[in-house]
């Protein structure tokens, strides 16, 4: 690529545009994009998971989950996609068919399963979800490899580490854990429990990891949530991301929303080029939050036209889907319009 046209396709997210939406029947509450941004696997309330092509908006259904899905990821090729449930079934499909239908099922967990995670090779399927556990499956043959134990709350969210050697899990009451995947063992944990906040009064538990990242260079682990959450069932909270030093484990930032800004992270990614975007949704609208290491507020602030409730950051970096509660799935560009 000549290097002017790649100046010009540098990301910048205050060139921050919606360059398209497509549009569904029921709310959306999660979305993907495969690894080569084809298309967008976005999940409805009516239990079904759309997958929009991207440059056309052409729409294919999946059906095979008796309830709401959170959890979708993809292998590294982007041929399989995976999808966890809230009636703790694993399901694999595949990706580009003209009319996907499932090509595995697995009762995966007792309960919700809330996140999962593929391995750097493609030969495991870490899920999470509201039994406490973590499991490891074999993407060739969907066997159960490995179950880490040891959380006391829901695990919200699963990730891991691009070398492969580590899973990292965050849960309900702020506890991230790190695991060595050859043996199962607990290596240790980091701190996040300013993103839990009991609420004795309304009887009620409420926050958690809901989502993790590691940065491109690998020094640092962001673990995005809220704070602040008065009345949880008021929708009272605000936007928290905590940033963990990898190397010592230590919090180095907290990054918040200027002006109190009433809602959640419900993902937090590093972009390639070093800055955090996340999709924040709440009482106080949808945006895209972006933040430098070095600064607890953000940047950059890109309001959306409603309540954002996942959000994803393509492979290239240079756009983001977010999923509405209006029934629209957004994809937001990070460079100049053209034209």
């Amino acid at each position: 690529m000549p290097a002017v046209l790649a100046a010009a396709m540098a990301a910048d997210p205050k060139q921050a545009h919606v360059a398209a939406d497509f549009k569904h029947d029921s709310p959306f509450i999660a979305c993907r994009f495969d690894p080569q941004s084809r298309f967008v696997f976005a999940a409805a309330q009516d239990q079904a998971i759309q997958r929009f092509e991207v440059a056309t908006g052409k729409k294919a259904t999946l059906k095979a989950h008796d309830s709401w899905v959170r959890a979708i990821g993809f292998s590294p090729d982007g041929n399989t996609t995976y999808t966890g449930g809230y009636d703790g079934r694993l399901v694999f499909w595949p990706t580009a068919a003209d009319s996907p239908e499932p090509v595995r099922k697995i009762d995966a967990h007792n309960g919700w399963i809330r996140s999962l995670a593929v391995s750097p090779d493609g030969k495991r399927i870490a899920t999470c979800g509201n039994d406490h556990l973590v499991k490891l499956w074999n993407a060739e043959d969907g066997s159960l490899v490995a179950t880490f134990t040891g959380h006391d709350r829901h695990v919200y969210s699963v990730l891991y580490h691009p070398q492969g050697q580590w899973i990292v899990s965050g849960d309900l009451r702020g506890v991230v854990k790190q695991w060595e995947v050859a043996t199962g063992k607990l290596v240790r944990e980091f701190d996040a429990k300013d993103l839990y906040t009991p609420n004795p009064g309304q009887g009620a538990e409420y926050g958690g990891v809901r989502s993790l990242s590691l940065s491109a260079d690998g020094k640092h682990l962001a673990c995005g949530g809220l704070y602040k959450g008065e009345n949880p069932f008021g929708a009272v909270q605000e936007p928290l991301v905590l940033v963990f030093e990898w190397e010592s484990a230590k919090k180095v930032q907290s990054h918040t929303a200027a002006g109190g800004l009433k809602g959640i992270v419900w993902n937090a990614e590093y972009h390639k080029d070093g800055y955090l975007v996340a999709g924040c949704g709440g009482s106080g609208g949808g945006h895209l939050l972006f933040w430098k290491l070095d600064a607890a507020n953000e940047f950059h602030r890109f309001s959306l036209p409603n309540t954002v409730l996942d959000s994803h950051l393509s492979a290239d970096g240079l756009q983001v889907a977010t999923a509405h509660h209006d029934r629209q799935i957004r994809i937001t560009r990070l460079v100049a319009k053209s034209g």
